[in-house]
């Protein structure tokens, strides 16, 4: 998700040493490799498709694993952000590790914010998020700006851990957003919540609504054209751009009065959102955002991969 500032630290603070301990105790043959293959990293996964850790996907019903359910601290502190939680992870990098820069511009995190809680770290590991590199302690809570290029770099020898949560958020999350520092503003008077652990159960909120069967109008009009809104005011190919967009909201919106999300019209829909990126002009195609990535590049990766369920 695109944020103002490059990472905002949210007012909670955990006891990471709790945190370590529960995880310590599942053992390491819980721990999976990335999906990607990127060396030294690994992941333990906390919610997943109806609590599968081997299930991957982003569509379904969002779970606890048998791994969460054995870690009582882990969910009290994935309770206290005050949000409807995504898929949520351990990530696991090793020492003189990194994970390589990149961007998140695919559909599920356009809207997802992802929350990092470090469990266990030393003060040399460094997350670079655009110009900004920030170390991020252990059991702080924070967001950063996932459309900015960033990467994280473990220059120490042992391995380091954070609890890694993606959310759409809700209310009280978006409250303590709103209560949250910048990494570069002055502490002052402004204090993180301490989160002990505690012997009530925690209740979890999770996804069960999360890839579209088929896009909406509207929303596709919203991702292409928030794309655009990244793009530098000036480029003289933009008025083009938001005609092409305009004319696939028509398109669709026709499709979308006679079908729906009813699972019926795929090949239409298909067909419309085939002819809408051969008809793009190149020069429109090529338009240039804040972090780099080509116009066309976010309009597929949010709209049209996404805008029709395969199965």
């Amino acid at each position: 998700m695109k944020l103002p500032r490059p990472f905002i630290q949210l007012p909670l603070l955990f006891d990471a040493g709790v945190l370590a301990a529960e995880i310590e105790a599942l053992g390491e043959g819980v721990w999976r490799d990335h999906p990607q293959k990127f060396p030294g990293n690994s992941m333990l996964p906390l919610l997943a498709v109806d609590g599968e850790p081997a299930n991957e996907s982003f569509a379904g019903t969002m779970a606890p694993t048998p791994e969460l359910l054995r870690c009582p601290y882990l969910m009290q502190v994935m309770a206290s952000f005050g949000a409807t939680l995504g898929r949520t992870r351990l990530m696991r990098l090793a020492g003189q590790a990194e994970v390589t820069p990149h961007v998140d511009q695919g559909y599920y995190w356009a809207e997802r914010v992802r929350v990092h809680v470090p469990i266990v770290t030393q003060p040399t590991v460094r997350f670079e998020c655009g110009e900004v590199a920030i170390h991020m302690a252990a059991g702080e809570c924070w967001i950063f700006d996932t459309w900015r290029n960033h990467n994280v770099i473990n220059d120490a020898s042992q391995s380091r851990i954070h609890l890694v949560a993606d959310t759409v958020g809700g209310e009280a999350f978006w409250d303590l957003v709103a209560a949250g520092r910048g990494h570069d503003a002055d502490r002052g008077a402004w204090k993180a919540i301490h989160v002990p652990p505690s012997s009530a159960a925690a209740a979890l909120v999770c996804e069960h609504y999360n890839i579209p069967r088929a896009m909406t109008p509207w929303e596709a009009d919203y991702h292409m054209r928030r794309l655009l809104d990244d793009a530098d005011p000036r480029d003289p190919n933009l008025a083009a751009a938001h005609a092409q967009v305009e004319r696939f909201f028509q398109a669709w919106r026709g499709l979308w009065a006679r079908y729906g999300d009813s699972g019926e019209g795929k090949a239409e829909y298909w067909a419309t959102l085939e002819r809408f990126i051969q008809q793009v002009p190149e020069p429109v195609a090529m338009i240039r955002l804040a972090n780099g990535t080509r116009w066309i590049d976010g309009v597929l990766a949010r709209v049209a991969k996404m805008a029709v369920r395969r199965s």
